[in-house]
This record gives C-alpha cells, structure tokens and sequence, in this order.
C-alpha cells in the first residue's frame, strides 16, 4: 500500500453505509452493519502483508503454499468506539494481537487527552492496524499514531468508516507514512467537530448511549 487514501467504493461497503447514516438504524443493526463493512475494509488494508511459501501436502500432492510472513499482526482500537470494528478484522484474521489507546477529546479545544495506553510487545515487528470508525478532526487518530510509533511501530495502516477532508489534510500531515483505507470521504467538519453529513457519534449509536 503506498498511496497515502484508499477510498473503498465497493457497491456492498456503499449500501450498508447508506444504512448505518440512517438515524432510524437501532443499536443492534448499526453494530451488526458496521462489523459486516469492517470485514470488506480488512480485507483492503490487509493487501500487500508479507508473504513467505511452506511445503504442505495436499489430497493430492506436495507443494509450495503460500502463507503470511513475520509475526502476527497487531490490531489496535481507539477507544471506545474503535472496538465496533475489532471482530470485524479478528473474524479475516484471529491470530492478531490486540492493543488500545484510550483518547478523549477535550470540548474546548477539541484536542486529544490519553488515558489508556496497552499494545502488544514487538510493535517494530508487526503491521500495526489502527481502527476507528471516524476519522473526523484527525488530532485524536494522530496522537495515538504518535504513541505507537513511540512504542516501536514503523508499519502502520489506518482503517475508518468515515473521513472528513480536514481529518485525512491533519493526517497527512503528521504522518504521511501512514496509508488511511475509509469508505467515504464526507463533506466537511462542523463548529463541533463532527463530520457531515457523517452518522453522528458512532459510539453512542454503537452502545446505545446518548
């Protein structure tokens, strides 16, 4: 992957973000929706992993199979709405490790503030996967590229559902060795920070919480 936006167009990946937007989607449904269009978007972002051959023997003779290469890739959430997309890529991929970094975004200022930080251990090893479902102001997705590269990360992908043009410009900006693979690029950012005509606050949607 070496361009820097993936926008995945899919006819599949378009109809089921048609209805999560829907404000009459339940909790239920947008949950099952959103794991369903996270399956579609790993299989994007995992393009391109590293490949290696093992001798297997098949119903009908040996061969040289290809297989993944390297250690396990670690899939990290921005929490909390980026666990939404956890089982979506575990179900393509179960063996990867999973890690979290807990932003919270101050009103005020709208910037990032840390609170929780646990990955795997050899990050500098491993094609790290960061979900989140929107990538709105792009300052909370950023900080927490900052803390996994501190950590040892140098492969880095970034998986969303939605990306408002200001968050994809912050993004290329503090980390233009990170791809970003979304379904959309939207409109805009409003005064507050969301993304329209975006979904709302996909957390909230997501558990129900308002």
């Amino acid at each position: 992957m070496s361009e820097h936006l993936t926008v995945v167009d899919h006819p599949l990946v378009q109809h089921k973000l048609t209805l999560m937007r829907d404000k009459g989607a339940s909790s239920a449904e947008f949950r099952q929706l959103l794991h369903e269009i996270t399956l579609l978007l790993a299989y994007e972002i995992t393009r391109e992993m590293p490949m290696t051959t093992r001798a297997i023997e098949t119903p009908m003779e040996e061969m040289d199979a290809p297989i993944l290469a390297g250690k396990k890739l670690a899939l990290v959430s921005i929490l909390r709405a980026g666990n939404g997309m956890l089982d979506g890529v575990l179900e393509l991929v179960p063996s990867a490790r999973v890690g979290f970094v807990g932003l919270y975004r101050d009103e005020e200022t709208l910037k990032p503030v840390q609170y929780y930080f646990k990955v795997p251990e050899g990050l500098n090893n491993r094609l790290v996967i960061v979900v989140d479902p929107m990538l709105a102001t792009g300052n909370s997705s950023a900080a927490a590229i900052d803390l996994l590269k501190q950590a040892g990360a140098t492969d880095i992908r970034f998986l969303c559902l939605l990306a408002a043009p200001e968050g994809v410009e912050r993004m290329k900006e503090a980390h233009p060795d990170v791809p970003i693979v979304t379904a959309s690029i939207d409109r805009e950012l409003n005064s507050k920070g969301y993304i329209l005509p975006g979904l709302g606050d996909a957390g909230d949607r997501m558990f129900g919480t308002k």
